[in-house]
């Protein structure tokens, strides 16, 4: 009778062993797909064709500039102030009408002085009796019947007595307050039988002809504008005139804080029109006219690490883009395409709407003044010029 085998169930390791491995075979087949899938949805994005932007562009075009320089400025009178007294006093009478003309030396104000008056009535006294005695005393002593320091005693107090007078009469004229220089009196800020204190103000004292302009310009200007230069001043005041005058003073010291200084110019000012405090418009050319590239501000996009514009070309032909003659993108337009290259460039003076690049751009290429945040290099671009931004010299908006 033959033996009967028995057959051994497998050992818990080989059962262990073929667990682990099926795991492996499932998840990482699973992990395969899945990359695979994301690979292909990667590559169907980064290879999808975007479509054409609407932008609108500007023909760059070269322009005769003067090398000029524009500023804001302030109005200061030559000599300005408000006129006050140096001694207090009851207002006994007012000699001016608010809003006059005055000459130097003209009197405003005559303040009470009864009292100052009759003190010095009695200083005079005094004074004149000092005088006499001292003059007997000098004849005395030239005749060796008093002392020579009796003589030089007496004297001295004459001379004293006469500088007690004398500055009482400098106090009654302080109560008379006089226009310290010509100019245009303001609003009189006092009133008959007012008390005032020193230093209380009384009228303000403008001198308007001539005017002086200060303004402040960057501190590369500095080695280029001198005193007697021209200058152009506008004003909101007088929007239809140009008043012109010449710098007569510069600022040594630059301002650490704003690293701009000060220039002072001074203007004919006959009829009054410019007032003290009053904002202008400055303007002044530092050389002679230079030809420049001109493109809209709005073209640019300026940033820390550069501006830059997006300047439009033809795009590449179809067969270049493919290989081997394959098709093109689908969805391109039919017609003439374009595309956009981003181009750093610098940028000079502006002037209106319009900026200066002086190196990255040439006259004739055309750039994109509208739709610039949705641009890339390479993007495909459709031209749309029914709506421009303006790109004016001198922009006059619609007062509305």
């Amino acid at each position: 009778m033959p033996k009967s085998v028995t057959k051994r169930p497998p050992s818990a390791r080989k059962r262990m062993f073929w667990m682990l491995l099926i795991t492996l075979v499932v998840f990482g087949g699973v992990f395969a797909v899945k990359a695979v899938m994301d690979y292909g949805m990667n590559q169907f994005f980064d290879n999808m064709p975007q479509p054409p932007v609407a932008v609108s562009t500007f023909e760059a075009r070269q322009e005769r500039w003067s090398s000029g320089v524009e500023a804001v400025g302030t109005l200061v009178a030559v000599n300005g102030t408000d006129v006050t007294t140096e001694a207090g006093g009851v207002v006994q009478k007012i000699a001016f009408e608010a809003g006059q003309p005055v000459q130097a030396g003209e009197l405003l104000v005559e303040l009470n002085s009864a009292n100052e008056l009759a003190t010095l009535q009695s200083l005079e006294a005094s004074a004149k009796l000092a005088g006499v005695q001292a003059e007997r005393w000098r004849a005395l002593g030239a005749d060796r019947l008093v002392s020579q320091a009796e003589v030089e005693e007496r004297a001295t107090q004459a001379a004293t007595a006469r500088a007690q007078a004398d500055a009482q009469r400098a106090l009654i004229a302080q109560k008379r307050v006089r226009a310290p220089f010509d100019g245009v009196l303001g609003i009189r800020k006092v009133n008959l039988g007012q008390y005032l204190a020193p230093g209380d103000p009384i009228v303000s004292l403008q001198s308007l002809d001539p005017i002086y302009l200060d303004f402040t310009l960057p501190e590369q200007h500095l080695p280029r504008v001198r005193v007697g230069t021209a200058i152009r001043a506008q004003v909101d005041a007088a929007q239809d005139r140009t008043f012109e005058g010449t710098v007569t003073a510069i600022e040594p010291r630059v301002d650490p804080s704003t690293r701009n200084f000060t220039v002072q110019a001074t203007l004919d000012n006959p009829d009054g029109e410019l007032r003290p405090g009053t904002f202008a418009r400055v303007g002044f050319d530092l050389g002679a006219a230079e030809d420049v590239v001109v493109i809209p501000q709005t073209a640019v996009s300026f940033n820390p690490y550069g501006n830059a514009v997006y300047v439009v070309i033809d795009a590449p032909a179809a067969e270049e883009q493919g290989q081997d003659g394959g098709e093109a993108q689908e969805g391109a337009a039919d017609g003439p395409q374009h595309i956009v290259k981003q181009r750093f460039i610098t940028t000079g003076a502006t002037r209106g709407d319009l900026i200066a690049v002086t190196d990255g751009l040439e006259a004739g290429e055309v750039v994109v003044t509208s739709g610039l945040l949705r641009l890339r290099n390479d993007a495909a671009v459709t031209i749309n010029n029914k709506v421009q931004p303006s790109a004016e010299e001198s922009p006059a908006p619609d007062n509305r």
